[in-house]
C-alpha cells in the first residue's frame, strides 16, 4: 500500500508539474491573448486594433472557429504600463488554455515581453512592435513578428520622397521621444544620406510621447523653413499634430511626410491639403486594388464599417492579418497532428517559415522570426466619393527591396546603399 500511495503521488506530482505545452486535449476555447492599447493617447491607434479583432474573431467563429473550436480573445489594454502588461502576460501564460498570445502595440512593451515569452516558452506574435531592435541581438524561439519593422517601413518613404523631390535639400525631423521616434530618425537620416548625400538634416526635434502642444516645435519648423519635414508621430500626438500644424501652414510651406498619416485620414484628413506623403506602415490600405480584389478583405472592411462606422485603417489591419496568420499556424499544426490539438512547441513548429496570404498581401515569416511585409506609400488626395482624402500616385515597394537580409546590422546595411537602388525601385502611381 506504501509503494502504491507513493507511485499515485508520483503521477499527481507529474500532473501537476507537466507544463502547459504538454496539453494536447481538445479545448472547450481557444483562448487568446491580445495586448493593446485601449486608453491613453495610444488608444487612437489601439482601439482600431481591437475593433479589428472583434470583426475577424467573429468572423472565424461564425465559420467554424479554429479546428471546430471558437476563438475566445482575451483583451488587455497596455494602457496600464508596461510592469502591470508584463504582469498580465505572466499570469495568461500560466493557463494552458492560453496558448498564443497577441502583443503589443508598444515597441517598450514587446522589448519587455519577449524576453518573457522566451522564458515561459510561451507562442508570441508581435502584431506591431515596430522597433528593429526586437531581434537585433537576441534570438528568440518563441517569439514572432507578423509585420515589418521600421526599416522597410521608412526606408519606403525616402524612396517615395526622393522619386517625387529629388531636387530636395534640407529635411527637419520631428518624432516622440523613445525608440520608436528615435529609431526612425536614425533611419530615414541615414537612408536620405547614403541615397543623396547633399541633403541637410537643419533640425531634429523629439518632443514627449504623449505632448498635449507641440507649438514650440512647429514655430521652429517654420522658422527652419525646410524643404521637407519627417515625422512618425503616432496616436493622439499625430492627431494633435496635424490640428496644430494646419492652421499655420505648416503642411503646404514644407513637404511633410506623415509615416503613419494614413491612420488618421477619417479623423483629420480634411485639415491636410492634396500632396502630403503618407505612409501605411506595411501594406493595410483599405482601398488598395489587392484589398478590393479579395471578397474575405471586402466583408471584413463591410463589416467593420457598419459596426463601427468608420473605415478600417492600417493598425486594423495589423491586427486582423496577424490574427489570420495565428489560424494558419493552428490550421498547419492540426493537419501535421492529423487534427490531434497541438502544444505550444507544435505551434511554434508550426509557426517556423510560414507563409500566409492575408487581407491586404502577403506575410512570410523569415529564420530570425521576423516578418516580410510590402510598404505602401502615397499622398493625400481629396475624394468625391469619401468626406475625407484617401491615398493616391500609390507605389507598393517588394518587402525584399527594403529590407534588410537576415543577419544583417540594419544601420550597416542601409549605409551601404546606392542611388541605383531608386532607379530598381517601383514608381510613384505604380499601384492603385
Amino acid at each position: 500500500m506504501k509503494c502504491l500511495s507513493s507511485i499515485i503521488a508520483a503521477l499527481l506530482l507529474a500532473v501537476i508539474g507537466a507544463p502547459a505545452t504538454a496539453q494536447t486535449s481538445k479545448p472547450a476555447e481557444v483562448d487568446l491573448g491580445i495586448f493593446t492599447f485601449t486608453s491613453g493617447p495610444g488608444a487612437a491607434y489601439g482601439v482600431p486594433g481591437r475593433n479589428a479583432a472583434d470583426v475577424v474573431i467573429g468572423q472565424i467563429n461564425a465559420s467554424g472557429g479554429i479546428g471546430g473550436v471558437p476563438v475566445k480573445p482575451i483583451y488587455v489594454d497596455e494602457g496600464q504600463g508596461t510592469n502591470a502588461v508584463v504582469a498580465e502576460f505572466r499570469k495568461l501564460a500560466s493557463d494552458s488554455n492560453n496558448q498564443a498570445m497577441i502583443a503589443a502595440l508598444s515597441s517598450a512593451n514587446c522589448l519587455a515581453l519577449a524576453p518573457v515569452a522566451e522564458q515561459l516558452q510561451m507562442p508570441t506574435f508581435m502584431w506591431n512592435c515596430d522597433t528593429h531592435q526586437l531581434f537585433l541581438k537576441d534570438k528568440y524561439k518563441y517569439v514572432y513578428r507578423t509585420n515589418s519593422s521600421t526599416v522597410p517601413e521608412f526606408v519606403a518613404d525616402a524612396l517615395y520622397l526622393l522619386a517625387v523631390k529629388p531636387n530636395v535639400k534640407t529635411v527637419a525631423i520631428i518624432d516622440p521621444d523613445y525608440a520608436f521616434g528615435r529609431d526612425a530618425g536614425l533611419i530615414f537620416k541615414q537612408t536620405l544620406k547614403a541615397l543623396k548625400p547633399d541633403i541637410e538634416v537643419v533640425a531634429e526635434l523629439y518632443p514627449k510621447l504623449g505632448s498635449p502642444s507641440f507649438n514650440t516645435e512647429i514655430s521652429r519648423l517654420v522658422a527652419a523653413k525646410p524643404d521637407v519635414i519627417f515625422s512618425n508621430f503616432w496616436g493622439a500626438d499625430l492627431e494633435n499634430f496635424a490640428r496644430q500644424a494646419a492652421p499655420r501652414e505648416l503642411f503646404t510651406s514644407s513637404q511633410v511626410i506623415l509615416a503613419l498619416g494614413e491612420s488618421v485620414l477619417q479623423s483629420v484628413g480634411n485639415l491636410l491639403p492634396d500632396g502630403v506623403i503618407i505612409g501605411v506602415i506595411g501594406d493595410g490600405w483599405w482601398k488598395s486594388s489587392t484589398a478590393q480584389a479579395n471578397p474575405q478583405t471586402k466583408a471584413f472592411i463591410e463589416d467593420y464599417r457598419k459596426r463601427f462606422n468608420e473605415y478600417p485603417v492600417f493598425p486594423s489591419f495589423k491586427m486582423a492579418n496577424t490574427i489570420y496568420a495565428v489560424k494558419a499556424v493552428y490550421d498547419k499544426a492540426l493537419a501535421t497532428n492529423k487534427g490531434r490539438w497541438p502544444t505550444r512547441d507544435e505551434l511554434v513548429a508550426a509557426a517556423k517559415g510560414i507563409k500566409v496570404d492575408t487581407l491586404t498581401g502577403t506575410l512570410a515569416l523569415r529564420e530570425d522570426n521576423d516578418g516580410l511585409v510590402d510598404q505602401i506609400v502615397g499622398v493625400t488626395e481629396k475624394s468625391s466619393s469619401y468626406p475625407f482624402p484617401i491615398m493616391g500616385n500609390m507605389v507598393r515597394y517588394p518587402a525584399n527591396l527594403v529590407t534588410p537580409p537576415v543577419g544583417t546590422d540594419p544601420i550597416a546595411w542601409i549605409s551601404k546603399l546606392t542611388p541605383t537602388m531608386l532607379a530598381n525601385a517601383p514608381k510613384p502611381g505604380s499601384y492603385k
